[in-house]
């Protein structure tokens, strides 16, 4: 088989796509508002997915208004979080590694693009024995502007040294595929709590519902046999 040169990167985001975190996050956030006096839904929730901190803030406080304690909240949130993390460590999600290890025989350097902040992101990635799988790392804290902006891609992408359009994107997120779109990224989406709106569903390349099922689609675009 012949190696396709059509991409020469892959970029992922990290929380429900890599890794099973989204239902860890939901309960930490359920629990650290119930002890402020909140409930928080489905839908608020799903609004917020994907998001990096500051942009959580705002659409907490036009939920729940602008006395809404947030730094307590995700304060006690990560909290909450970090001790699951402890006790009962992070699963990955079935068929990362194989993917990453089809990424590595095709000699693509790979990067994390992730709405968490570098801490939160470190501390999962180590936890999941991942972090050394990729060459580089970039989180929310540390770009002006959070998906669905294209920031944190094109940030990516700079430290990888290639350009946007020959990046391959794994999101899980409404918000990442349209920071992907944005950035003129070709996006596979594996979706994970909520399946993509039509409108935004449109602009993923490809659609899987497991890392699994991406394996073989992804090594026919990988590689032609010649």
């Amino acid at each position: 088989m012949k190696r396709n040169n059509r991409f020469k990167a892959a970029i992922f985001d990290l929380d429900g796509l890599m890794l099973d975190t989204e239902t860890v996050s939901y309960a930490g956030w359920k629990r650290a508002m119930a002890d402020f006096g909140y409930e928080l839904d489905d839908e608020t929730y799903h609004k917020i997915i994907g998001l990096i901190v500051a942009d959580v803030k705002r659409v907490f406080s036009d939920c729940y208004g602008s006395d809404f304690p947030h730094e307590k909240v995700n304060k006690r949130r990560l909290d909450y979080i970090y001790r699951h993390i402890d006790r009962h460590g992070i699963k990955i999600k079935p068929g990362l590694c194989e993917v990453l290890d089809l990424l590595d025989k095709a000699g693509l350097p790979k990067a994390v693009a992730t709405s968490s902040n570098a801490e939160s992101a470190q501390r999962k990635l180590s936890a999941s024995g991942l972090l050394n799988r990729f060459d580089y790392l970039v989180c929310g804290d540390q770009v002006k502007k959070g998906k669905p902006a294209p920031d944190i891609f094109l940030t990516a992408a700079q430290h990888l040294k290639v350009a946007p359009a020959d990046c391959l994107i794994f999101e899980d997120s409404e918000n990442g595929l349209r920071a992907a779109h944005r950035a003129g990224m070709t996006a596979i989406m594996v979706p994970d709590v909520k399946q993509p709106e039509n409108e935004v569903a449109v602009l993923a390349y490809k659609i899987f519902p497991s890392l699994t099922e991406v394996l073989p689609f992804l090594r026919r675009l990988l590689y032609s046999r010649k």
